[in-house]
């Protein structure tokens, strides 16, 4: 994971988010909160369907990446106070841009999270900058899932 302070990006900066295993039941479970369509809630009709077999929403997909995200920052924030370190506020979402679903999650897939800095600027608001950030989710044979720029306020700390 990358850093907690604007100063602590740069352009090109790559982090791993980790990695989380598609179950049956989970899929299942999300799609008849979120996205109730037949190719993610049942066999039958997923096996009719393009995808020829169940498969994960797209929102659920992306959800899981914003959970491992959360809880990287999270920890992060946690290693800062056992060692006395003031942590910085915590910034928030300003927007999702290009976002894309490139290839079908399955049961069984295992799908690695990761980010890239893609921008960064200075905002009007004291003591934050605006980092726009790729995320991206890649399955076990090396494919493309998931993609999609997030944009964050990340505290500074020069204030």
């Amino acid at each position: 994971m990358i850093g907690l302070w604007y100063e602590d990006h740069a352009v090109g900066q790559a982090a791993s988010l980790g990695s989380h295993t598609f179950t049956r039941d989970e899929i299942v479970a999300f799609a008849q909160k979120y996205d109730p369509q037949p190719f993610h809630l049942d066999e039958a009709a997923a096996a009719k369907s393009i995808f020829g077999g169940l498969v994960a929403s797209g929102w659920h997909t992306v959800s899981v990446s914003m959970r491992l995200l959360v809880d990287g920052r999270r920890g992060q924030h946690q290693a800062a106070a056992a060692k006395g370190e003031a942590p910085p506020p915590l910034g928030l979402g300003r927007g999702v841009r290009d976002l894309r679903w490139t290839a079908p999650v399955k049961v069984g897939d295992t799908i690695a999270y990761s980010l890239r800095v893609e921008s960064m600027r200075e905002i009007r608001r004291p003591g934050w900058g605006l980092i726009g950030m790729r995320i991206s989710g890649v399955n076990q044979g090396g494919r493309e899932v998931c993609a999609f720029t997030l944009f964050g306020l990340a505290a500074r700390r020069s204030g």
